[in-house]
């Protein structure tokens, strides 16, 4: 067994220069585990000689965590240049520092970061603006590797005053100047990098704020006049105009022609200087016109009273002056001292005024600038998802309209940011006519994860560029910034896929999964196969999709994923020729008619390394290099029910000296020279090949639904369903629906014996659909998504 050597004194000697990498996945080494997202580095002068040393892969690496001298695959690490080590060195999460490497666009943005940029920090589930003061190390001498942690000093601006920790002042070291408590120093992936045209935006609205003897302020209840009459409303917004400042105001008693009036701060009256009752009156008869006409509207209003709203209800709101905006209700109430009943609504863009407070208190959680207080009657369903009889059936849901595409690309949502902008009604991909399979495959493929985004801009044919636009501008990227792609946009696509395939009916027609993905990635975008396998001597073939073939298994009676890639791949006695960077399985499942099992177990990881072609093994016995397999030996009872069975020679031996084994017919492995006894090397751990589960595509009564991993954590799952419910009957749409299943976790830790036991009926929440619905599972390896 190798044994980690630790190393107290290896620093960087006067024009030395240390070449640093980062671990992609996890790496066993003697007694020691060193986790994916862990940094370590090798003298440049070392570098040099292992490149001028064609002959060995396997080089002696320093480890950042402890110092420990390690010797590893070179295509286990990637290297990293001197600046982006520095950044990600000061993330003490190594699982955050992976992430932040293979989802590059933060650290990317990091890097180009300067003083005096805008930026929003996270703090207790809120997220507040702040401003970069200071980028650098907090440390008088670097670490022993050379490396010099950088991180961002921000001074907290708005809600987030007083929310930080510090002046500027970092162990005594002053590195900018703010307010006491207003100071923050962090690590690049604490921060969300506001680009260039937000970055002004950002600004103006932190200049407003800086204003200390600001008269009138968001949420201030103010007296105006309106045609010579009193009126009262609340401040929506104060902005500057040239050299005047303006308030935009939401009057208490006007209807929903003009819902906001903007008027010169200095026309305006804070509430407490308004007369009592509204007494002072100029023209008593002026008013009683006025009080008639608004009468006369309130009448109008009532008698085209659009259909109830409530919570989650979708609504367009007029601006005036030809501008509006749409959102998704979150809260309907009264507000202090206003009359009429209120109604707070997240925006689907950067057009509100508050992230869900007014006058310190908290109504509803939404983004910065997303959150809007209006009058209920002001709000509108709105209508891409209003019922209408003039349209014909067919065109209903689609409203004759297309949503505007989204030209700026989004990287993929993960964690919180996922949950923020997914989940609810009228999130994910709307169904219409039979789409759900492709409303499913989509949101699993894109929504979450990035491994698959080649398809979006991998150079294209000019007649399949058009396929590639809609799905990148009209899908993706809608569904990754707002949550949101309407069916019309589906549609689209669709008729593309109908024009360019063969087939007449994609447009209407119930499909599956794996024709969608075949026809868009190989005929349609040319991408490159996702598998290559081999069996036997046959010649290798190519697939984007793997179905899993197997005879019944009396003894899995609730088998995992794992248990049965490696039973199909035995009985068809094939192997990977190299690692997917997406790993799509069928199920052993025909249609809703069909299942093998009545439930399967996901596994989390699928550990490919014994059924890689030609790859090191590991005798299951001993842990040595494996040099034959007995497929004779998978199917016998003694040995464990996962995993393929290869043995070292002496362990070979052995267990083929019982009789009832000495028939068994053993294939011998390929061994990589490296790992042959002759060689130094030829004692070390075989690494383990593991790829990670993101998605599993459901069917249940022709149905298809998916449910996603958005987080590392074991309950970071969330369901979808294009069709959960629909508003109208034939002349109606579907309200596609994003819901949290953290209950997953319970039946993935629950033992083998109990969950066979577990009733489907009696599963909590959607679980049941999860573990005997199961139709296709998604796996990836993010190290391999970089380089395809």
């Amino acid at each position: 067994m190798n044994t980690a050597i630790m190393i107290s004194s290896h620093q960087l000697s006067p024009g030395d220069k240390n070449m640093y990498y980062i671990l992609t996945e996890d790496y066993p080494y003697g007694s020691k585990l060193f986790h994916a997202g862990n940094i370590c580095y090798l003298n440049e002068q070392t570098y040099l000689r292992y490149i001028s040393m064609s002959s060995t892969r396997f080089w002696r690496f320093v480890m950042e965590e402890d110092g420990s001298v390690v010797t590893m695959d070179i295509e286990i690490p990637q290297l990293l240049s001197d600046k982006m080590a520095n950044y990600l060195s000061a993330i003490s999460n190594v699982h955050e520092r992976l992430n932040c490497f293979l989802v590059r666009h933060v650290l990317d943005a990091a890097m180009k970061a300067r003083c005096s940029q805008q930026v929003f920090v996270e703090l207790d589930h809120q997220t507040f603006p702040g401003t970069i003061c200071y980028i650098g190390k907090l440390h008088k001498s670097s670490l022993l590797s050379g490396l010099c942690p950088i991180y961002f000093g921000v001074e907290l601006q708005g809600d987030g005053e007083g929310k930080g920790h510090c002046d500027g002042t970092y162990n005594g070291t002053q590195y900018f100047k703010c307010k006491k408590d207003c100071g923050l120093f962090l690590p690049c992936n604490k921060l969300q990098f506001v680009s260039e045209p937000e970055n002004d935006k950002v600004k103006q609205e932190a200049n407003l704020d800086a204003v200390g003897a600001m008269p009138v302020k968001v949420g201030d209840t103010l007296g105006f006049y309106l045609d010579d009459a009193l009126m009262r409303g609340i401040a929506m917004d104060v902005f500057k105009e040239g050299s005047t400042w303006m308030v935009k105001v939401c009057p208490e008693e006007e209807g929903s022609v003009d819902v906001f009036r903007v008027i010169p701060m200095d026309s305006v009256v804070k509430e407490e200087l308004l007369p009592p009752a509204f007494e002072v009156v100029p023209d008593s008869g002026l008013q009683d016109q006025f009080k008639r006409k608004r009468s006369e509207s309130a009448e109008d209003v009532e008698s085209s009273k659009p259909p109830s709203l409530e919570v989650n209800s979708v609504v367009r709101i007029n601006l005036g002056k030809g501008n509006s905006v749409t959102g998704t209700i979150c809260w309907i109430g009264c507000l202090p001292e206003a009359q009429q009943k209120m109604a707070g609504v997240e925006l689907d863009e950067d057009k509100g005024v508050s992230d869900g407070e007014l006058q310190g208190v908290r109504y509803f959680s939404c983004q910065p600038k997303r959150g809007l207080f209006v009058r209920l009657e002001s709000c509108q369903p709105d209508m891409r998802f209003q019922c209408n009889s003039h349209i014909s059936p067919e065109s209903t849901e689609l409203n004759g309209q297309d949503s505007p595409a989204v030209l700026s690309n989004s990287p993929p949502l993960r964690n919180d940011v996922a949950v923020n902008v997914l989940q609810g009604r009228m999130r994910g991909i709307q169904g219409h006519c039979n789409s759900c399979y492709m409303d499913a495959a989509l949101f699993s493929l894109f929504s979450c994860t990035s491994v698959l985004d080649s398809m979006l801009f991998k150079p294209s044919l000019p007649p399949d560029v058009h396929v590639q636009k809609i799905l990148r501008d009209k899908i993706v990227n809608p569904l990754r910034q707002k949550g949101f792609v309407a069916a019309s946009n589906v549609m689209d696509l669709r008729h593309q896929l109908t024009e360019k395939g063969e087939c007449s009916s994609f447009a209407t027609s119930e499909k599956d999964p794996e024709e969608f993905l075949n026809l868009i990635m190989h005929r349609i975008l040319g991408i490159e196969p996702l598998l290559k396998l081999q069996s036997g001597r046959l010649k290798e073939q190519e697939s984007y999709c793997y179905q899993i073939f197997m005879d019944k298994q009396e003894d899995l009676v609730v088998p995992n994923v794992q248990q049965l890639v490696e039973h199909s791949f035995l009985s068809s006695d094939l192997k990977l020729v190299e690692i997917p960077s997406c790993f799509i399985l069928q199920m052993p499942r025909f249609g809703k008619e069909y299942k093998m099992f009545s439930k399967i177990i996901p596994s989390l990881e699928l550990d490919i390394t014994d059924l890689l072609l030609d790859s090191p093994r590991e005798c299951f016995v001993c842990g040595d290099v494996a040099t034959q397999e007995c497929s004779a030996c998978f199917k016998d009872k003694m040995f464990a029910d996962t995993g393929l069975k290869q043995y070292c020679d002496s362990c070979c031996t052995q267990a083929h000296s019982h009789y009832q084994r000495k028939a068994h017919q053993l294939t011998k492995l390929h061994i990589p020279q490296e790992f042959c006894r002759g060689s130094h090397l030829g004692s070390r751990r075989v690494p383990r090949e593991r790829l990670e589960l993101f998605a599993v595509l459901c069917i249940e009564t022709s149905h298809y639904v998916s449910f996603v991993k958005y987080g590392p954590e074991k309950e970071n799952w969330m369901f979808f369903d294009s069709m959960a419910d629909r508003h109208g009957d034939e002349n109606g749409f579907n309200i596609p629906t994003v819901t949290l299943c953290p209950e997953v976790a319970k039946y993935l830790e629950m033992p083998v014996a109990t969950l066979a036991m577990e009733q489907p009926r009696d599963m909590e929440g959607v679980a049941k659909r999860l573990f005997c619905d199961a139709y296709m599972y998604m796996y990836q390896s993010k190290k391999m998504a970089l380089y395809k």
